[in-house]
């Protein structure tokens, strides 16, 4: 029985004889370990990673659409979706905030149910077209009621993709592998908000009274039809679970990427059988809430993403160009995201990556503080978005500390996420129109919410070194 006051690792360190390869940040073993011939082995490996990273490819264009829907009310507001519906006070805040509220409720009870199905491509790719279905709606929507109730949905629905696909990829790629293609998802959401501001630029400036519709409206109607398609061409390219016969895979590569998939998973059958021994597991360790607490402080640090188009606004310029001067730091954001993540996958360094981008965050918040100037506020906003990279390395470090059972994983990605959500729902008050054009206060808070956020990380990188120096005594 294991002792509900201990964490994975703990558990674990009598069995280094079993385990040889648990270290400080996880369990990875080569290709070489796998079959008794290593070149082959290697070849194979490289050619089962091909195939998945394509698959993953798609997933990425998926999130995409996911963010569009997600995020088109900020851009909805600039050409008059508040006058339309007639919103006043925080209103607008209102409809970000029960977006998230939908999105905690879902998140893990969704990820127990994916875990127990052998086909969860069609579970995910059925809740991707019904997502395009509410962002359609939201267009059509002609009070502010109306909206509140299609966000809600929105939210309930958008939480199967993300910490479901985290789940899945997890069962396919190895420690040392899965920081990379988090980052692949994650940077696909930065891209599609960037490729987002000129579509959603062009939108909003050439459809305006389009067959009687206001631009805004358009702006739902065009992003949520591009979702349903997604979603039909997901049931076919979403992977199932490694242990779900795939016909894109030979198999060799199937049996191979079971052979991965066992190595991570450490727990005995009889506890995989209940499917809510996952979730006691994950509520028992105390790690898990101390690694979401601080994720909820760096969701919040991470909040004037959703608000972005309105902080640069503040410059001065007509939506249009507002919208497309968003794209260059989202842009950059990429780049340095997929070297800040690839480079902690190869070094298996976790922290000093998390603390980096959220330094550069910290330098942002402050330039922004300080000045009024266009030219330093905008160069701020390069920096700000910096801080992203950060929570894709801590859901990766998060993953990797999970060395027990799929159900326990599966749990725990989605009670990060839901963590996250917590964030976003709090964070969604730090931006009234109020505080604007400086919006000070805002990023005051992100700065004492990055700090509160590096220091209980700090925390927990102690906690495993000091792990891996008892480790090292037996």
């Amino acid at each position: 029985m294991h002792s509900s006051a201990r964490t994975s690792t703990e558990r674990l360190l009598d069995d280094t004889e079993t385990y040889p390869d648990i270290e400080e940040y996880g369990a990875c073993v080569d290709a070489d370990t796998l079959f008794d011939d290593p070149p082959t082995s290697r070849e194979l490996e490289k050619r089962l990673l091909r195939k998945l990273d394509l698959r993953v490819a798609f997933l990425v264009l998926a999130y995409q659409a996911l963010e569009m829907d997600r995020s088109n009310i900020a851009s909805a507001r600039l050409k008059g979706l508040e006058e339309d519906l007639h919103m006043t006070g925080q209103q607008f805040n209102d409809l970000v905030s029960i977006f998230y509220v939908g999105y905690v409720l879902m998140q893990i009870p969704s990820n127990i149910f994916l875990n127990q199905l052998r086909t969860p491509s069609a579970y995910i790719s059925c809740c991707i077209f019904l997502w395009g279905i509410i962002s359609i709606g939201t267009g059509a929507a002609q009070s502010i009621h109306a909206v509140l109730i299609y966000r809600f949905l929105l939210g309930f629905l958008e939480a199967v993709f993300y910490p479901g696909v985290l789940f899945i990829l997890s069962t396919w790629y190895k420690c040392d592998e899965l920081g990379l293609r988090m980052a692949y998802l994650t940077c696909g959401a930065s891209l599609s908000t960037a490729f987002g501001s000129f579509v959603e630029s062009g939108i909003l400036t050439t459809m305006d009274g389009k067959l009687g519709y206001t631009a805004w409206r358009w702006l739902f109607f065009i992003e949520g039809g591009l979702t349903c398609a997604i979603a039909l061409a997901a049931f076919y390219l979403i992977p199932d679970f490694p242990t779900t016969r795939a016909s894109w895979l030979t198999d060799e590569e199937q049996m191979l990427a079971q052979k991965r998939m066992n190595l991570h998973d450490l727990t005995d059958d009889s506890l995989k059988s209940n499917p809510f021994s996952g979730l006691l597991e994950a509520l028992t360790d105390w790690t898990v809430w101390w690694l979401a607490t601080a994720l909820i402080f760096l969701n919040t640090s991470l909040s004037f993403i959703t608000f972005f188009p309105a902080i640069v606004a503040t410059m001065g310029y007509s939506p249009a160009i507002t919208l497309l001067l968003c794209a260059p730091p989202q842009i950059l954001n990429v780049v340095t995201s997929f070297f800040v993540t690839s480079h902690s996958d190869m070094t298996r360094e976790r922290f000093w990556h998390i603390t980096g981008p959220m330094s550069m965050g910290i330098v942002g918040f402050v330039i922004a503080i300080s000045t009024m100037n266009n030219v330093l506020r905008y160069l701020s906003l390069f920096f700000m978005y910096q801080s992203v990279a950060s929570y894709v390395v801590v859901l990766a470090w998060a993953n990797e500390s999970i060395l027990e059972s799929s159900s326990k994983r599966a749990v725990v990605l989605a009670f990060l996420g839901v963590s996250a959500s917590i964030g976003d729902i709090v964070s969604a008050y730090l931006w009234p129109a109020s505080w604007g054009p400086s919006y000070s206060k805002s990023f005051l808070a992100c700065i004492l919410v990055s700090f509160a956020s590096i220091g209980m990380l700090w925390v927990y990188r102690l906690h495993h070194l000091y792990l891996k120096e008892r480790m090292s005594l037996l």
